[in-house]
């Protein structure tokens, strides 16, 4: 099943059919006045219109024109890459990562820099500060730049989940995409690590082609991104996906599934073996060695994995589920090859299209990514008239 975007021929919806339009040129690769319009429903002259509005703006260029049997060949229209870029700002328990992405979702550049604390105060000085060293570094234009994505780790809010080791200081104040949009001089959309990690696949990763996918990103905790035809399941408080804390079966007893799939508690039990690592490269070589500690961690993580995959099938009934983020790739290969899926699921059915699983094409930095991808995402992806088509 894909999703069509149409049209709205009223004037209000100048906004929209934008999104409409550029979001049809960007799927096609490159596509002529025609074929927008027999796509999303609009007029001839609405979408002629809108083209000159977005090569006015810079954000497509013309591509020549294709042959045709007869008549004059039809303009080809294509994104411009350098016609809009995004930020993206991932905020960890213990440092800062920037990212800024072309129209086409291409990284130009990337950047980290430590956390000292985490109040508001350090990390707002630390997300400016390296926001402006990344833009520098890639000579990306400020005045170019659509907006910045930023994300943090869920949940948002005081609930009764916090407490966790994998969250940061409440925001309950202050709405945190007004803050950061002053701050940064710039509109801002604010996610949590998953949701903005799923859309990172959607822009440039795993999920391009898809409109209906989960994505289980291994942060310091276990979240989930769900997409439903092309936007994010978020919640009444942007809490939607809290997955890590939900009840599964391991070895007997009932956990919480992040408290043995997650970053934070591989760490923690190769800690307890008096083991101490600090980024993905020490865990790849201790599987590499075969480490019986972590071969037992990846053991231990197998039954629970299982049981969140099936719940999330069933759930979300999605085209197919996604494992990523700041886990090393040996480490997801492994738990890819020892997820036990369930034949007592909707995903198990003849003629699927793609795997009930996948792997994150987008690594470590899939967050940070994710954060700008949602900014692109906004000029791609029109927030009504939805038509299913199979």
């Amino acid at each position: 099943m894909t999703e069509t975007f149409v049209g709205a021929n009223a004037l209000r919806a100048r906004s929209h059919n934008r999104q409409v339009v550029l979001g049809h040129i960007r799927r096609a690769g490159q596509t002529g006045r025609a074929e927008i319009a027999r796509a999303s429903g609009l007029s001839i002259q609405a979408v002629s219109n809108i083209i000159a509005d977005l090569l006015t703006d810079g954000l497509i260029v013309e591509q020549g024109r294709r042959a045709s049997a007869r008549g004059q060949p039809p303009v080809q229209y294509a994104l411009h890459p350098s016609g809009g870029f995004a930020l993206g700002v991932e905020v960890r328990p213990d440092a800062v990562f920037a990212a800024v992405l072309d129209l086409c979702g291409t990284r130009l550049g990337a950047e980290r820099a430590p956390l000292p604390a985490t109040d508001r105060a350090s990390i707002t000085r630390a997300v400016v500060g390296l926001c402006a060293r990344v833009l520098a570094a890639s000579k990306t234009p400020k005045a170019r730049v659509l907006g910045a994505g930023v994300v943090m780790p869920g949940p948002f809010g005081r609930t009764g989940i916090l407490g966790h080791g994998s969250d940061l200081d409440s925001w309950d104040d202050t709405a945190p995409d007004a803050w950061f949009s002053r701050a940064l001089d710039l509109p801002v959309v604010v996610e949590n690590d998953a949701n903005a990690a799923a859309m990172a696949e959607r822009i440039a990763g795993v999920a391009q082609g898809l409109d209906t996918y989960a994505f289980l990103y291994f942060g310091s905790g276990l979240g989930l991104g769900s997409v439903h035809k092309g936007r994010l399941i978020a919640g009444a408080q942007g809490n939607a996906g809290e997955i890590g804390h939900i009840p599964v079966p391991a070895a007997g007893r009932t956990v919480a599934l992040e408290s043995l799939v997650s970053r934070l508690s591989v760490q923690r039990a190769l800690q307890a073996a008096g083991i101490e690592v600090s980024s993905g490269d020490e865990i790849t070589r201790l599987y590499e060695a075969r480490n019986p500690v972590l071969l037992a961690w990846l053991d231990a993580a197998t039954e629970p994995l299982s049981a969140a995959v099936t719940i999330v099938e069933n759930l979300l009934d999605p085209q197919c589920v996604i494992l990523g983020g700041a886990m090393p790739d040996a480490l997801l290969d492994h738990l890819l090859g020892s997820v036990r899926l369930s034949p007592r699921s909707v995903a198990e059915r003849a003629g699927r299209s793609h795997p009930r699983l996948l792997r994150g094409a987008s690594g470590r930095m899939t967050a940070t990514l994710g954060a700008a991808a949602l900014v692109l995402n906004q000029a791609f992806t029109p927030q009504i008239a939805v038509q299913s088509q199979e």
